[in-house]
């Protein structure tokens, strides 16, 4: 077991279509983590680049697509988040979330990752 906090992204391909439907799945989302223990960082959703502005690297980075989304949220400790993923399951909220999205989720495909900070030098 790693030590230190369990910070999770999870970068979302969008439904353009159901963006609205997204918002109300963030929300509820949101309220879910934070109730159970963690604290929700936001979901990030595309906007427009400034104007003007190139990657920092050409020929090695590209403009991403304006159909991905992100969420981003921490919970201190491992066990911390196995409570988390107890309690949900066991939530009026969190069930009905689930009902509601299982079978026709507000979006299209999901990927999620374990972050962990880099430490700064000193």
């Amino acid at each position: 077991m790693v030590e230190g906090p369990v910070t999770c992204e999870i970068r979302y391909r969008l439904d353009e279509s159901r963006l609205a439907e997204f918002e109300a799945y963030a929300q509820t989302w949101m309220t879910l983590i934070e109730r159970h223990g963690g604290k929700h960082h936001g979901y990030f959703i595309p906007r427009e680049k400034p104007e003007g502005i190139a990657t920092s690297f050409p020929g090695v980075g590209a403009e991403g697509g304006g159909d991905v989304a992100v969420a981003l949220f921490t919970f201190p400790d491992e066990e911390a988040y196995r409570r988390y993923r107890r309690e949900v399951a066991e939530d009026p909220d969190g069930i009905a979330a689930n009902a509601r999205y299982a079978d026709d989720p507000p979006f299209l495909s999901y990927d999620r990752i374990f972050l962990q900070p880099l430490p700064r030098a000193e």
